[in-house]
């Protein structure tokens, strides 16, 4: 299903939280008892979000009777988080107390009377049962139905066990097998918590004007066009646009943006931003549904849905995983009695091939830490749409760069003014006041470089102003004629340009700056340079990159001289210049057949077939724009590069980690299954293999919590 498609068919289902979930195959089996769920035509469960999608009339109730099995816990979507119990006094951890002392006791009372006594045998049976009834129930039921997951090998080995006088060693693998699952649930609640967190970001209510009367208002009553009042100290509820006030607001929870940005009248702001000292008045644009928090979270959310590639390789491999282990196991069981051995010995053993063959750490390797990468991307301002993306950034051999916007501010502005006789100040009035009637793209840069200096250059009367086409404009100041344009203007007018002035245009336009000249029909006045200024982090974030074997390619539309220039400044690895928006795309292309692995930055408007050609495709600043957020693989929320080279760290990191995972998944469990040669596998070592991959694999994935730029 397309993403397109996917999001219209999630938009007609009802979207509830699911608290308890532990595993993948669990989210399965939760899934199917929803869909068997009488007034429901279908169900969409998302593990990494813990959310579940019905399509149909049900009830929270029947929800939770589906997934009673896992005593899963199921609230409406927009409902307010409910604090947690403290993990140690949840309901499902208690059995697993009464279990453990059960065994203890039984274990005293079998070193008192023997392990044969039967009040030993009845403590360990009265633990396994407490302990292992919701996995019983599980296992039992799956064996019916020849589904051989995880609960189906416990139930085997553990029966197996009492069945040939081993209740010691099946009670402890129980509680073992309990005290495994709580810690699973707890590290993926860890992982998840980075989304959490992210809801709780913007308040739920917020002080709204309507007519002459101030009232608390929750988010889902405000409507488009109400006045909201932010006091200073105070977070943002909703999107809008400054209509009153002036302060410097912390949005690093939308835009990873570490220093406050100033914001005044027709300004942008976003819901879940702190206002730190004005007092503003926002007229709200968006319903709360409609953020771009609000965005944000279903993006991220809808992205933890997505399968990364190792994942569905993992999934595939456990399909056939599992039923070989059950068969290697009988094999174990039943092949050496029949040439001799002892039976009691080798189905123990069988048993404990069965326990150590569970696929848990192998099922959890990549969800745990693709949910946990990406919901630290969102809090550091960077929204990865999906594992797949996660991957495939960690592998980039090349990105290309759009210049303008991209790599430069994308507005001109006036770099050198050199004067030839005169008063500068003077001079530069005269420039922008003629200026002031140009059409031309740097005539702006010239007024605002005006305005800069303090110049009140609107006072100032024009007259006979004509445009000269394609090479500027002249016009009379104080009874004299003056010219603005370019080098070639003058050479026409005064026959040649003097060597001083001529080499002083060269070394600019060397450097990359377009020259404007302000002169007479004798005499050149002045020369201003103006160019596209560029980002401060562009040149950083570009060496950066080249340090991790990155090759860096800028693209520009620009001619081959001023795109060098600013590409040398830079540092970019190649430069691209002279290219149509098709040339673009078709360079991309051509990257890609190179390097396989290809990135592309853009701000996602114009640059949007390139993007959509490239392996990866980043836009810039996609807290204020729809399209980049919609078109782009990865989002930069803010409108700064810095954040790109720890998306390709915390990528790398991430395939690291999961390949790590996987490795150390089958590893020890290939360790376990060779102690069978000798007869030295125990159940005790089985389980422990198992539980301790599984920790082990959850923890290595939360060390992804902790990458920073």
């Amino acid at each position: 299903m397309s993403s397109e498609k996917a999001k219209l068919y999630e938009e007609e289902m009802k979207a509830y939280r699911v608290q308890g979930f532990t595993c993948t195959n669990c989210a399965a089996i939760f899934e199917n008892n929803v869909k068997e769920l009488p007034g429901v035509q279908d169900a969409k469960v998302n593990f990494g979000a813990s959310k579940v999608y019905v399509k149909g009339t049900t009830t929270i109730e029947e929800l939770e009777k589906a997934g009673a099995f896992e005593n899963l816990k199921i609230r409406d979507e927009k409902e307010q988080r409910v604090e947690r119990e403290p993990f140690w006094k949840q309901k499902e951890n208690i059995k697993v107390y009464i279990s453990a002392l059960l065994l203890v006791v039984s274990w005293f009372l079998g070193e008192q009377y023997g392990e044969e006594h039967v009040l030993p045998t009845i403590g360990y049976a009265g633990s396994i049962l407490i302990g292992g009834y919701s996995l019983f129930i599980k296992g039992l039921k799956n064996l019916s139905r020849l589904n051989f997951d995880m609960n189906t090998l416990m139930t085997i080995a553990i029966i197996g066990a009492a069945i040939i006088g081993e209740w010691g060693e099946g009670a402890t693998v129980v509680i073992l097998f309990a005290i495994s699952e709580a810690l699973e649930r707890y590290s993926m609640d860890k992982a998840r918590q980075s989304i959490e967190s992210l809801m709780d970001i913007a308040p739920k209510e917020a002080l709204i004007r309507r007519g002459n009367e101030e009232m608390m208002i929750h988010v889902d009553d405000i409507q488009v066009g109400d006045i909201m009042i932010v006091k200073p100290g105070q977070k943002l509820a909703m999107d809008g646009v400054v209509v009153k006030g002036t302060s410097t607001l912390n949005q690093a929870a939308i835009t990873g943006e570490s220093v406050p940005v100033t914001k005044t009248t027709h300004d942008e702001v976003f819901a879940g931003t702190l206002n730190e000292e004005g007092l503003l008045e926002v007229k709200v644009t968006k319903r709360v549904e409609d953020t771009t928090l609000s965005k944000i979270i279903h993006l991220v959310e809808e992205a933890q849905a997505e399968r990364a590639p190792s994942q569905a390789f993992v999934d595939k491999f456990a399909k056939y995983y599992t039923p070989a282990i059950v068969i290697l196991a009988l094999l174990i069981a039943v092949v050496p009695p029949l040439f001799g051995g002892d039976w009691s010995q080798w189905i123990y053993q069988g048993l404990a091939v069965l326990v150590v063959g569970c696929p848990c750490a192998l099922v959890v390797s990549t969800p745990v830490a693709v949910v946990t990468a990406i919901g630290n991307a969102a809090k550091n301002g960077v929204l990865i749409k999906g594992g797949i993306h996660l991957e495939e950034a960690g592998h980039l051999k090349a990105i290309a760069f759009d210049k303008t916007g991209t790599l430069t501010k994308g507005i001109p502005a006036v770099t050198d003014i050199v004067t030839y006789g005169g008063n500068e100040n003077e001079l530069m009035t005269i420039t922008a006041a003629i200026e002031k009637g140009s059409q031309h793209p740097l005539a702006s840069a010239i007024m605002r470089k005006a305005e800069e200096n303090g110049s009140d250059f609107n006072d100032v009367m024009i007259e006979d102003f004509q445009s000269i086409t394609g090479k500027g404009v002249k016009a009379k100041v104080n009874n004299e004629k003056y010219y603005v344009g370019s080098p070639a203007l003058f050479e026409e007018l005064h026959g040649s340009i003097e060597s001083d002035r001529k080499q002083k245009i060269t070394e600019m336009q060397t450097q990359g700056k377009t020259v404007m000249v302000l002169g007479t029909k004798k005499e050149i006045l002045s020369l201003i340079a103006v160019a596209d200024e560029i980002r401060e982090t562009s040149k950083e974030v570009i060496g950066k990159l080249n340090n991790i074997g990155i090759e860096t390619v800028m693209l520009t539309g620009d001619n081959q001289r001023t795109a060098s220039a600013i590409g040398k400044q830079i540092g970019v690895s190649d430069i691209k210049a002279d290219l149509l928006p098709e040339d673009k795309l078709n360079f991309i292309k051509e990257l890609r057949e190179k390097h396989q692995s290809v990135g592309m930055v853009g701000d996602g408007v114009n640059d949007a077939p390139a993007l959509a050609a490239s392996t990866v495709g980043v836009a810039m600043g996609g807290a204020g724009t729809d399209t980049a957020l919609e078109t782009a693989d990865i989002a930069l929320m803010s409108d700064d590069l810095s954040r790109l080279p720890y998306t390709i760290k915390l990528s790398r990191k991430a395939l690291t980690i999961i390949k790590q995972n996987i490795t150390f998944s089958l590893a020890i469990k290939l360790v376990a299954l060779l102690l069978v040669m000798p007869g030295w596998l125990t159940l005790w070592i089985a389980i422990f293999a198992d539980m301790g991959a599984t920790l082990l694999v959850t923890l290595n994935s939360l060390r992804l919590l902790k990458v920073k730029e």
